[in-house]
This record gives structure tokens, C-alpha cells and sequence, in this order.
């Protein structure tokens, strides 16, 4: 991806879409926050006049300021209530809504990006980098803001109080202003750096977790220790770096801060000396002074922080701007329900362009039939169904169900009328009956259960601790693997689609699981158009049609019986299994 492209589209400019649905409560914030500023040059006006009333020694009217600044004190603060739950409310429905956004266009992505992507990555940026810039726009908002506004009114008091005064503070301003620049877009730079490196540390521990019963195995604990030590090394001078820059920063800023109040101090004596300035209008401008140390630090630091934001907008908005290579046409029709008639025309499709996988291939599936796909590892098979369902577009021919084009009509439901029983069952964190209605945010518990009767699985589910309520622990770890290929035997058979796909369904199980998923896959594929995918001839000698593969293309075609006499491939590849 092009960094230096994707910046001139990348920027706080770009979350206006997400905060313009919540401006009545950032202008009622903002109007909160124009009530607070204005009582900071009233508070720095009484500090002068309590001064000058301590000089005199009147008790009385130091005691009536001090109730009036308690009871200011107490309304500034209300107001800055309102002000900051109304930002946090503001900013924390934007995040949302943002995050919301990324995880929808995120499944619109192609299933292709997703085999290159780093899932640790997509993880970090999802939740990590969206909370930075939600935290970011609350102190824009929050502190930010309301301190530039605290800036610009104090100011304006001191310049009415004294404005030689105030013109001899800005010496120094500028100086500052750069600074602040300077440090604020090397932040940015470092704190990319070091959240993309956090982002290769959650890429590894999800591999290294996910991957532990093989790290053990080969009793590989060190090398994945050390490897876990490499990055989290990485990140750690990343980080550093950062820190170090922003230590350095405070202590510039810290001192210019001390000159300026010293300089302050020498030249505001210089105007009371010359009779320029009063005792009490002195002390009022040292407090406005004062009011302004608080702002300026904040300023300071929420800019660093605006910085490494930045770098946090940039990575959320490089997944936004990617692309579909599978994209749904504008105002597509849903595809009506179908027969199951499958028609390849012509198809050719690669991964890489010098590779091609298939190479003008035809086929005609008629409704109810049940197609076999065999072939050596590489020829093809998987690749053939997964365009079906459109997880990949082919570069060349068209895919027709029931005589309609797939490119046509909606993916959602082109996807909702085929079934696919994977090799490897993926179960996710939530009840039996929850993963059996896997999509369905609603469910007839009692349709749950007459399909994992059809799935072989109601004897299992029945004897777990709550039944279809047991809680599924991450990947399905505490099932066996012919336990959780019957829950997907039952998902796809509440889905009821005419179209199923059976990829490698039984090649990972023994030969007692195996039995039962076949009894139930025979249940499933009962009146329906069924591809099976398999290395294992015995489960496909029942089907109607064996289509065996070879480079990209269909090199026979027949029954078992059919493709066994001429001793071909097929009989080659039979006689290998059951010589």
C-alpha cells in the first residue's frame, strides 16, 4: 500500500462523517464550554481585589469575595460537568459508530484479503486504534477546545489589564509554538512505528496460542520464546523512543515556562515601580498568568497526543479505503429460491496471474445430483466450489444457478441457498444452540434440535451438563472433533439449502465419528445438489458423477463403476487407496 497516497486522504477531516450525526451534543458541549471559560478573567479580577483588601486588612470584605469566588467556583465547575459528560457521551457514540464501520466494511472485504491478513493486526486496530482516536476527539473536545478558549480570554484580560505587560510575554511564544510543532509530527512518526510493532506482537501470540499443542509438541518453547522476545523487544524500543521524546519535550517547554514567569516577575515590578500597574491589578495579572500554565502544558500535551492519534486514523482509514475484489452490483435483485441447477461456462481463474488454477472450464450440474471432485493436491477442487458461493470472481466465463448469472443478484442471498460442511468445523465462543443457528439472531430451539437429530448430534448434545445452553468454550476445544463436524452438519441443515458443498467433511475423523457423519451426511444431502470435495475415494463412490481433476481442468468424468474400467486416473488413484 502507497503510505505517502493513502496521506493525502488520511486525517481528523476524515471522522467528520462520524461526528456530524452527534453535533447537538457537541454544540451543547461547546456551548458548556463557553459558560466555563468566561469565568476564569472573573476569578483572576477577584484574586486582585482580595489582594488588595488583605493589604487593608478588611476582614469583612475579604470574607464576601471569598464567598462570591466559592460560589463562582462551584458554578464553573457544574457547568464543567455538563461539559465533559456531554463530550464523553458525544466521543464515545463516534467511536462506536466507527468501529461499527470497520468491522462492517471489514466483511465485505473478499475472503482473499483475509488469507494475507494479519488477524492480531485487524484485532489491534479494531479495538486499540479506534479507542485512541475516540480518547483523542474526547480531549479535543474536552480539554483542548475549552483550553484554547481559556487562553484566548485570559489573554485578553491581561492585555486589557497591561498590554506592555503582555506584549513582553509573547517573546517567547513562538519559540514555543515550533517546538511543540516539531516534537508533535516526530510523535506521530514514532508512535506509528510502535503500534504497527504492537500489532506484530498480537499477530504472534494468536499464532503462538492458537498453534501451542504444536509449539509443545516439538518441545519448541524456547524458540517460541525467543521469538516472542525478539518482537516484544522491538516494541519496546519503539515505545521508548517516544517516551524519551516526550520526556524531552516537557523539560523544554517546562523551562521556557520558568523564564517566562520570571521575566514576568521583573518586568510586571518595572510597570508598578514606573506607576503603570497597581499592587492589586499586579496580582490580578499574575493569577490570569497563572490560569494560563495549566492550558498551555494541557495544549501542549494533548497536541502530542492529537499526533500520535494521527497515526492511529491513518491505519483505520487504510482499511477503509480498501477494495472488494468480489463486489456486489448497485441495487441487485436477491436470487429467488432455486432447484439446484449449477452451470460453469468457459471458466478460467488464478490466484497470481502466472498460475492459473482453472482453465476454461465447463460443467452442468442438473438439480439433486450429486457431483464427486477428486484430484491430486493443487488441481483445482477446492478452488471450483469456493466460486460458487462467490468467495473469488473468475477471471474469465460466468457461473449460472438455475439459468441466473451469481454476478447478478445479491451475495447474501446467493449465500443463504448453499450449505458448506468445511474439513476443519469452526465453533465460536457461545451455546450449542446458538453455534447450530450460527446467523440467525433469532431461533426456534426446538428446529435446533430436530436438526441435530438429522446431524447425528442430539444423542451427544442431550447427555452435555445444560444441553443445547452448554456454553461452547474458544474454537470448540472442549467437543471432539466428530462432536463439532455434527454441530456443523446440523447448521447446515437449519440453513436448508439446495445447493451443499462437502469439503474433505469426514478426512480428520476416526472411523466410529466417521460412521455417524456419514449417516448424517447422507441425511443432509438427500433431494439436493451436492459437490463433494475428497482425497478419500470410499466416501464418493455413491455419487452420481466423479469429476476427476487435474491441472485446472476436468480430465474424466463417470460413475465409479464408469471410471474404473478404462483404468485411468481415476483407477490409478483407487488402486493407490485399496490396492
Amino acid at each position: 500500500m502507497d503510505i505517502k497516497a493513502l496521506k493525502t486522504h488520511s486525517s481528523y477531516k476524515q471522522l467528520l462523517p462520524y461526528i456530524r450525526p452527534h453535533w447537538r451534543t457537541f454544540a451543547q458541549a461547546v456551548f458548556f464550554t463557553l459558560i466555563y471559560t468566561v469565568f476564569w478573567p472573573i476569578l483572576a479580577w477577584l484574586a486582585g481585589h482580595m489582594a488588595q483588601y488583605i493589604g487593608q486588612g478588611e476582614v469583612k470584605a475579604i470574607a464576601e469575595l471569598a464567598g462570591i469566588t466559592v460560589l463562582l467556583f462551584f458554578m464553573q465547575k457544574s457547568v464543567q460537568y455538563a461539559k465533559d459528560t456531554l463530550m464523553a457521551k458525544a466521543a464515545l457514540a463516534m467511536t462506536f459508530d466507527v468501529r461499527n464501520s470497520v468491522y462492517a466494511h471489514l466483511q465485505r472485504l473478499s475472503l482473499s484479503y483475509f488469507e494475507t491478513a494479519k488477524t492480531g493486526d485487524l484485532s489491534y486496530r479494531l479495538t486499540e486504534d479506534i479507542d485512541r482516536i475516540g480518547e483523542v476527539v474526547h480531549k479535543i473536545f474536552q480539554q483542548f477546545i475549552p483550553c484554547i478558549l481559556q487562553l484566548i480570554v485570559v489573554l485578553g484580560y491581561m492585555v486589557w489589564l497591561n498590554w506592555q505587560l503582555t506584549l513582553a510575554t509573547f517573546l517567547l511564544a513562538p519559540m514555543m509554538a515550533v517546538l511543540i510543532g516539531w516534537f508533535g509530527e516526530r510523535l506521530r512518526q514514532f508512535s506509528r512505528r510502535s503500534q504497527n510493532h504492537v500489532s506484530d506482537l498480537a499477530t504472534l501470540l494468536t499464532e503462538l496460542f492458537s498453534g501451542i499443542r504444536l509449539v509443545q509438541a516439538f518441545a519448541a518453547e524456547d524458540y517460541a520464546l525467543m521469538q516472542f522476545s525478539q518482537e516484544a523487544e522491538r516494541n519496546r524500543r519503539a515505545k521508548y523512543q517516544a517516551e524519551r521524546l516526550k520526556s524531552f519535550q516537557l523539560t523544554v517547554v517546562g523551562f521556557l515556562e520558568a523564564v517566562c514567569v520570571l521575566l514576568l516577575f521583573f518586568l510586571g515590578g518595572w510597570q508598578v515601580s514606573r506607576g503603570n500597574l497597581t499592587g492589586s491589578s499586579f496580582v490580578s495579572y499574575i493569577t490570569a498568568v497563572a490560569m494560563l500554565i495549566d492550558p498551555i502544558s494541557l495544549v501542549s500535551s494533548n497536541y502530542n497526543e492529537y499526533k500520535q492519534g494521527e497515526a492511529s486514523v491513518d491505519r483505520i482509514f487504510e482499511l477503509l479505503i480498501m477494495k472488494p475484489k468480489v463486489a456486489q452490483k448497485p441495487n441487485a435483485p436477491a436470487l429467488p429460491p432455486v432447484t439446484g441447477k449449477v452451470e460453469y461456462r468457459n471458466v478460467s481463474f488464478s490466484y497470481q496471474l502466472d498460475r492459473p488454477v482453472l482453465l476454461n472450464l465447463n460443467l452442468v450440474v442438473m438439480p439433486g445430483e450429486m457431483i464427486a471432485v477428486v484430484g491430486a493436491s493443487g488441481a483445482g477442487k477446492t478452488t471450483l466450489v469456493n466460486l460458487l458461493p462467490r468467495f473469488y470472481d473468475p477471471q474469465a466465463g460466468e457461473i449460472f444457478i438455475d439459468g441466473i448469472n451469481i454476478k447478478d443478484v445479491t451475495l447474501q442471498s446467493l449465500r443463504r441457498q448453499i450449505g458448506i460442511v468445511p474439513q476443519e468445523t469452526i465453533l465460536f465462543s457461545g451455546t450449542i444452540a446458538q453455534n447450530i443457528a450460527f446467523g440467525q439472531t433469532e431461533f426456534d430451539i426446538e428446529a435446533v434440535e430436530k436438526a441435530a437429530k438429522i446431524a447425528n448430534a442430539h444423542q451427544f448434545i442431550s447427555q452435555l451438563p445444560q444441553g443445547y445452553y452448554t456454553w461452547v468454550g474458544e474454537r470448540g476445544v472442549n467437543l471432539s472433533g466428530g462432536q463439532r463436524q455434527r454441530i456443523a452438519i446440523a447448521r447446515a441443515v437449519l440453513l436448508n439449502p439446495r445447493i451443499l458443498i462437502l469439503d474433505e467433511a469426514t478426512s480428520a475423523l476416526d472411523s466410529e465419528s466417521e460412521a455417524l457423519v456419514q449417516e448424517a451426511l447422507e441425511r443432509l444431502m438427500e433431494d439436493r445438489t451436492v459437490f463433494i470435495i475428497a482425497h478419500r475415494l470410499a466416501t464418493v463412490r455413491r455419487s452420481d458423477r466423479i469429476l476427476v481433476m487435474e491441472k485446472g481442468r476436468i480430465v474424466e468424468s463417470g460413475t465409479h463403476k464408469e471410471l474404473l474400467a478404462p483404468g485411468g486416473r481415476y483407477a490409478r488413484f483407487y488402486s493407490q487407496q485399496f490396492n
